[in-house]
Formats: structure tokens, sequence, C-alpha cells
């Protein structure tokens, strides 16, 4: 291909005090997101919210996909979780990266504007062609679903 900008994540400030994700660590997988909000926003046990970013991105091509995490520190501490689990920013997205948020606590909490609410981690996608098939080749778990391979 080209040069070594071909292989960029390309950001745009879409609000100038958005805050671009930057990686906490050498060793961090993710890129920080900050909420991009005016005032705090308090997060009621059962809520659902969504924060917008003042981001977008520009993957380099449909080889890639941009995933959202939750933050380990807020799930685990405080029950605050990404509501659609993942999020997915295909490559062709060019709209605001938004994060979707609930409140899996038993306590409301508050995110303060600029506070780190997901991660974002780029990975490589492998689109295979589908092929319907009669039958699938059997494997020793076969049809075992949830909790068929043991507890330990």
């Amino acid at each position: 291909m080209g040069n070594n900008m071909d292989k960029v994540l390309r950001i745009k400030r879409l609000d100038e005090r958005a805050p671009l994700p930057k990686r906490a660590t050498d060793g961090s997988a993710g890129h920080d997101l900050h909420a991009l909000i005016d005032e705090p926003l308090k997060i009621a046990p059962g809520q659902l919210v969504t924060v917008g970013t003042g981001l977008a991105i520009a993957l380099p091509d449909s080889g890639y996909v941009a995933l959202v995490f939750a933050r380990s520190g807020l799930a685990v501490k405080h029950g605050i979780a990404l509501s659609n689990g993942v999020g997915v920013i295909d490559s062709d997205y060019r709209g605001e990266i938004k994060i979707g948020l609930c409140n899996l606590g038993n306590e409301p909490y508050t995110i303060q504007p600029g506070e780190r609410v997901a991660q974002l981690v780029v990975v490589p996608v492998c689109c295979l062609p589908l092929l319907e098939v009669d039958s699938l080749e059997e494997t020793a778990r076969g049809q075992g679903g949830f909790g068929s391979t043991g507890k330990i």
C-alpha cells in the first residue's frame, strides 16, 4: 500500500472541548474516551444514558473495526457498564462516538465532565465468505452450550 500514514486512526474533534483519546500506559490496549458533558450527570440504578465524546473517527479501511469497551474500574467498583455490552464502530461510520452507559449497581453514580467513561480498541476484522451447508463436522464438545465444559 502506500506510506505508513495509510494505517492510522484519524480523529476529528466535533467540539473543540473534546479531549483526544489516549492510552493510560504504554501497555494499554485501549484509548480512554471522555464524557463531553456540560455538567455532572447522575445515573440512577437501572438507568440508561447516552454520553457524547465530541469525537469522530476514520479507520484506515474495512479491514479494521473500533470496539468500545467499559472501563473496568467503573464497572467493578460502581456497576457502570455499556448498555450494549460492546460498541461496534464500523469502518464507514463518520458520526460522533457516543457511549451508552447503564448503572447495574445499587447506588447512583455521577459522571463528571471530562471523566473517562469507556475505552476504544481498534482490531483487525476477518470477513469470511459465508457457505451454507447441510451439516457441520462433529467435535468433542458438540452442541454442549453454557456450562457444558464444567465449572473448574
